[in-house]
């Protein structure tokens, strides 16, 4: 069954890259420049399965994703992988924000694979339509 990832990166470059290795490994890949297109993207009604979250973008970053995403429970049930370039960012950092994961940039593709296919494994319950989200 083909799963739908949100691209959530405003490195157009990356985005694509992140986008097509998706593509290729079958899945369904969405791609958003900042978190307050991802939001629009979901509550248009658009579901995913997994959010590959960029942390540090012009506008809108990551850490307001997070703040959204707690006030939320459709969002919330939605697993979070972060990727980010921070030298301060670690496993425990991301989970305490709420993320199952994190990939460190420059992305490493066979990590990165692997840990979507165990995060998206790991909660079938998110297979479900996303529910909507309230705007803020």
């Amino acid at each position: 069954m083909r799963k739908s990832i949100l691209i959530v990166e405003d490195d157009e470059v990356a985005r694509t890259g992140l986008a097509l290795i998706l593509r290729r490994e079958g899945d369904e890949p969405f791609l958003a420049a900042d978190t307050q297109e991802a939001l629009s993207y979901l509550e248009a009604g658009g579901s995913v399965h997994l959010i590959l979250l960029d942390m540090i973008m012009p506008s809108h970053d990551g850490w307001q994703f997070f703040v959204w995403r707690k006030r939320d429970p459709g969002l919330s049930r939605i697993p979070v992988i972060v990727m980010t370039g921070l030298g301060i960012a670690s496993e425990e950092w991301a989970r305490a924000m709420g993320a199952v994961g994190l990939l460190r940039k420059p992305i490493d593709v066979a990590a990165m694979l692997e840990l979507v296919r165990r995060s998206m494994d790991g909660h079938e319950s998110s297979s479900q339509a996303a529910l909507p989200v309230p705007a803020y």
